[in-house]
């Protein structure tokens, strides 16, 4: 199509013609067209014309079907094999007429009689309503004859055009609005393809969509022709927002070369008829009026600042913030109801050492162990190795009596019948024992327990061993004093017979003296180990303690224990000797192991008397350097309360605590509980707890209470705590 421009009075508009509204030939409009069409040069008339361009033509063979062709953007003349596709697109376009006149406005066409006088209205909607309801005539060849046929030849055109707009997505001609037209250019072109322009137009080309006009025929043909008709013209409006990628359209024939950027950008939507029905606009992005709400939505549909660290990092918090609380409130509530550990005392010191300073006289060689009870160990003596015991094992045997029958002060026990394998045993030589035996002889517990204690009779060992058990042999019962050995600690310790005869029954002199602190607790066991001599009835004479010289030494109070001697273990003492301190008695324990004489000593004879000269230099020396000294104090921080979670609370002493000890012996400290559990929260001042001072039955305890108030943790304490 071309720009035709008008004269109407002092201004000018730019019109743009199709091929459907070009005047009947030899008509006045038709010659002030090609007057207007001189004035500019038309681009494609410096084209050379294809000679194979009759091919293509219309199968009418009238010369405007070649310009139609040309003119229409998207028809398939500019997609020809024979078009040459370096060559302009034909199209008859004016590009620069809407710049260079600006001020044109449309005039009315000529009449149908040829004058420049419009025809009455009242012709106009004749005509159209006799074509509508005539049908239009065939072909026409020239376009010489008639108006007529040229109006059905549009139409054609028309269709096809609207053909390939419907099958080729994103081909509707859109361009964005002329920044060169000027206000008032713009108002009239709105005003004027506001009356026959369609409602929907095409989409934006991103989405792909496309609008076509609904036909109508041309004013010309019916005898007429509007300014608005002739610059019946459709934009596309772009768009306020950036749309989002439309799919890839499907793949069309090769596209015509590329016209000038303003005849892209504008096209001839053919006038629909007046009998066609007129369809809603539609009001999808791209095409017709939009209702107010949508148009205030796109327009304030602005595009999202740029992203920046600050903003991003604003944007995180925004999103985490809430999280993180939530985590922190499920975190928090499940902290506050764990369960709260056990509180737990805890001592300050772990031992006390008495003032000054004290040494045992050791002999040079064996090994030995002395402890005051209730104060604990005062020192032991040589290496700690393995030794034959003797019979000091007769006190593990005792003990394991004791233990599985225990009697009561001055309780006889049960009696035991004597058998054929005693009574044959106390005729054996080289070893201690009880003569003058008859078989089925019964002695009470307490008795057999004097001839085991006091003459160290190995037969009665053996005896009582099988009495305990039941059974012919005495591996049972022997089975028993390794069993109690480990029980109290004794673990360099190994028995293999009750009387202590084999040299395989070992131990230490630490060991025994753990045995000695537990047999000694035993009331009745005290009584028989104090006795000199006893006279046992079935026995024909009295019966003699080998450890009778200790016990009648005057100013030393010694009240046991048991001697032993062999050739393998030489000389073997476990003695026990009290001293009165001001209102206590302690007792002073103590072994001594491994004491050899020079020269021949058949069955460790002269080795027992060493051994029992030794001792008492040992005991004599600490009982003249046992005295009490102060330990504790009252109200003195002894340790403090632990609550599992950091929190402590002092404890002090409720009393003044003395020990009767050495200089320089090493008492241990250690707290307990007391009589209840140990609460959470206590008043200052409560007793929560004990301190222990020193070791075994004679230890001294004082009570402890707390300085301050025991509170439970707090609520940051228990919120944090991570164990």
């Amino acid at each position: 199509m071309k720009a035709v421009t008008v004269a109407s009075g002092s201004s000018e508009t730019p019109k743009t013609e199709g091929p459907e509204e070009r005047p009947e030939p030899g008509t006045e409009a038709e010659a002030a067209l090609g007057t207007a069409d001189a004035d500019e040069p038309d681009p494609a008339a410096d084209r050379t014309p294809d000679p194979d361009a009759d091919a293509d033509t219309d199968a009418d063979g009238g010369p405007d079907a070649d310009a139609k062709a040309a003119t229409e953007p998207g028809s398939d003349a500019g997609t020809d094999a024979d078009t040459d596709p370096d060559e302009p697109a034909a199209a008859s376009i004016e590009p620069d007429a809407a710049v260079r006149e600006p001020e044109a406005k449309p005039v009315a066409a000529a009449g149908a009689d040829g004058s420049d006088t419009p025809a009455a209205p009242e012709d106009t909607a004749a005509e159209a309503e006799a074509e509508a309801v005539t049908p239009a005539p065939g072909p026409v060849g020239d376009g010489a004859e008639t108006g007529e046929g040229d109006a059905e030849e549009v139409e054609d055109a028309q269709d096809a055009d609207a053909t390939r707009l419907l099958k080729v997505p994103g081909t509707a001609p859109t361009a964005a609005p002329d920044d060169d037209a000027t206000a008032p250019e713009r108002e009239a072109e709105s005003e004027e393809g506001s009356a026959d322009r369609p409602s929907a137009e095409a989409g934006s080309a991103e989405a792909g969509s496309t609008a076509v006009a609904p036909r109508r025929a041309p004013s010309w043909a019916r005898g007429e022709e509007s300014d608005a008709e002739r610059t019946s013209t459709f934009v596309a409006l772009k768009p306020l927002t950036t749309p989002s990628p439309a799919p890839a359209p499907a793949p069309a024939p090769a596209p015509a070369p590329a016209a000038h950027p303003r005849a892209a950008a504008t096209a001839t939507a053919p006038a629909p008829r007046p009998d066609a029905p007129r369809e809603p606009a539609p009001l999808a992005q791209g095409g017709g009026a939009q209702p107010p709400l949508d148009l205030l939505a796109e327009l304030t549909n602005t595009a999202p600042p740029p992203e920046t660290p600050r903003r991003t990092a604003v944007r995180r918090v925004k999103i985490w913030t809430p999280v993180l609380l939530l985590l922190a409130g499920a975190v928090g509530g499940a902290q506050l109801l764990r369960p709260l550990p056990a509180p737990a005392l805890v001592s300050a010191a772990s031992a006390h050492t008495l003032d000054g300073q004290f040494t045992i006289p050791w002999p040079a060689q064996g090994q030995g162990a002395v402890s005051v009870s209730g104060a604990g160990g005062v020192g032991t003596f040589g290496e700690q190795q393995p030794v034959p015991t003797a019979s000091v094992a007769k006190v593990m045997t005792a003990y394991v009596i004791l233990k599985g029958h225990p009697l009561r002060k001055g309780e006889a026990g049960p009696d035991i019948v004597v058998d054929e394998k005693a009574v044959a045993d106390g005729t054996s030589e080289h070893e201690s024992r009880i003569e003058d035996l008859t078989t089925g002889t019964k002695f009470s517990q307490q008795d057999l327990l004097k001839m085991l204690m006091i003459p160290s009779g190995n037969n009665v060992a053996r005896l009582l061993a099988r009495w305990d058990t039941g059974s012919d042999s005495e591996q049972a019962f022997v089975a028993k004093m390794n069993a109690a050995a480990q029980e109290l600690g004794m673990a360099d310790t190994t028995y293999t017979d009750p009387s202590g005869l084999d040299a395989k029954t070992v131990s230490t002199a630490a060991d025994q003296l753990k045995l000695a602190e537990a047999v000694m607790e035993d009331e009745v066991f005290r009584s028989v180990v104090a006795l000199p001599d006893a006279t046992i009835k079935g026995l024909p004479k009295p019966i003699y303690n080998n450890n009778g010289s200790l016990l009648t030494a005057p100013g030393l109070s010694i009240r046991g224990i048991k001697t032993g001697s062999s050739s393998a273990a030489g000389g073997t003492l476990m003695w026990a000797a009290y001293k009165s301190v001001g209102d206590e008695t302690p007792l002073v324990l103590g072994t001594l192991m491994d004491q050899h004489v020079d020269g021949p000593d058949p069955d460790g004879a002269n080795s027992l008397v060493l051994v029992k000269a030794n001792s008492k230099k040992i005991i004599e020396a600490v009982r003249a350097a046992l005295a009490s000294a102060p330990v504790i104090r009252k109200g003195q921080t002894v340790g403090h309360v632990a609550d599992g979670l950091g929190g402590r609370t002092p404890l002090v002493a409720t009393q003044d605590v003395n020990v009767v000890g050495v200089p320089g012996q090493q008492l241990r400290l250690s707290l307990g509980a007391g009589k209840g559990a140990l609460p959470h929260s206590a008043k200052a001042g409560t007793e929560v707890g004990v301190l222990t001072v020193g070791e075994g039955s004679g230890a001294k305890t004082v009570p402890v209470a707390v300085r301050d108030a025991l509170a439970e943790p707090s609520f940051t304490t228990r919120l944090t705590r991570l164990g």
